[in-house]
């Protein structure tokens, strides 16, 4: 048994730092020391998810102990985390959904966080507490399934490397895998924040031509250009549906519209701001779940626009992760560029902060 610490949220609002213990992983599981945990909208909303939680769902760090029956990993091995854990043996895994795996990852929040052997591998208060995602990255030590993690390249900072496990999967790979954003073409992104930069990349990344940022922040489109944002609009929040910006948009692009947009605001009312930004024929995805209803004016539709709603980029954890950690490798990936600021566990409070306000592109805890 491991003591170590770890940001526990109430399920009522609230969170504190709390030691834990971690126990030995059985067979097909994992002990990892984890080094460094993203700091991600989810993980804010995990505060209301009704019971208490390990928290955090982008982690990297060391393996320092295998089960019985491991094979993907050895002890000192380093590794990114992976929230959508395939079985590999139903429906969809075997049909190449991994990331909606029917067994494992079920996506009906909070109830996806059900799962393996968390109540029996790490102990709060002497109690069995659960991992969100099964996985729970702000804990300096976590028992997972193999399955959760993907070796990383040599040389890529913990405090990269743990950001793949969603924000940079989630907006890269819907503009990649889901969207298919084509050479040459016109991309509207709505909301900048960590996910937007990551579809903003994604684009770049697809050969698109003429990529538009928009956002209320002008921070954060500052950040944008970094990225690969040719243009920006700052946009009003007190314009509905953003249909105003949705003009400028066409301006931008031959009076058509956009040939795809990426709703990565959160925003409900947001819903379908995308499909305002596209040509007819082209593509809008919602990127950032939302969840609640919606009300859709179907003039928006017309003529063939397609709306598609992905799960984490489509994300194939052993086909795409290797392949982000290969692209950052040759430079094509900014991610050390995109931790504006590194905080001790300690400063989650502030960390939260720095995001709700958009200081930060993004922000990591490092693990001690």
């Amino acid at each position: 048994m491991i003591s170590g610490k770890a940001a526990i949220a109430d399920g009522k609002g609230g969170f504190t730092i709390e030691e834990i213990q971690v126990d030995s992983p059985g067979p097909n599981e994992v002990l990892v020391q984890i080094k460094a945990s993203g700091v991600c909208h989810t993980d804010w909303d995990s505060l209301n998810w009704g019971r208490p939680i390990v928290m955090g769902h982008e982690g990297a760090g060391v393996v320092l102990e295998t089960g019985a029956g491991v094979s993907r990993v050895s002890v000192g091995d380093e590794v990114v985390m992976n929230w959508a854990i395939p079985c590999g043996q139903c429906f969809q895994c075997l049909h190449g959904n991994r990331h909606i795996c029917e067994r494992q990852n079920q996506v009906t929040a909070p109830d996806y966080m059900q799962g393996h052997a968390a109540l029996e591998k790490t102990l709060y208060k002497g109690e069995g507490i659960e991992r969100s995602f099964n996985i729970g990255t702000m804990s300096t030590h976590a028992v997972v399934r193999e399955e959760a993690l993907v070796k990383m390249n040599p040389g890529i900072p913990f405090t990269s490397a743990c950001i793949i496990g969603c924000g940079v999967m989630t907006g890269y790979g819907s503009a990649v895998n889901a969207a298919k954003v084509t050479p040459g073409s016109s991309a509207a992104v709505l909301g900048v924040g960590g996910v937007g930069l990551n579809v903003i990349q994604g684009c770049r990344i697809s050969g698109a031509d003429k990529i538009i940022a928009v956002d209320i922040n002008e921070q954060r489109l500052e950040f944008a250009k970094t990225f690969g944002a040719t243009h920006t609009i700052v946009a009003d929040k007190a314009d509905k549906g953003l249909m105003k910006a949705a003009e400028e948009v066409k301006k931008l692009t031959d009076g058509r519209g956009a040939d795809f947009a990426f709703e990565c605001t959160a925003i409900p009312a947001l819903g379908a701001a995308p499909l305002a930004m596209i040509r007819n024929a082209g593509t809008a995805c919602q990127v950032s779940g939302i969840e609640q209803e919606i009300s859709i004016d179907m003039n928006l539709f017309e003529w063939d626009k397609i709306y598609i709603n992905p799960l984490y980029g489509s994300c194939d954890p052993y086909y795409d992760m290797p392949k982000l950690m290969n692209l950052y490798d040759k430079g094509s990936l900014l991610l050390d560029e995109m931790i504006t600021r590194t905080y001790p566990l300690e400063e989650l409070e502030q960390a939260f902060h720095d995001m709700h306000t958009g200081k930060n592109a993004k922000g990591v805890l490092i693990l001690e």
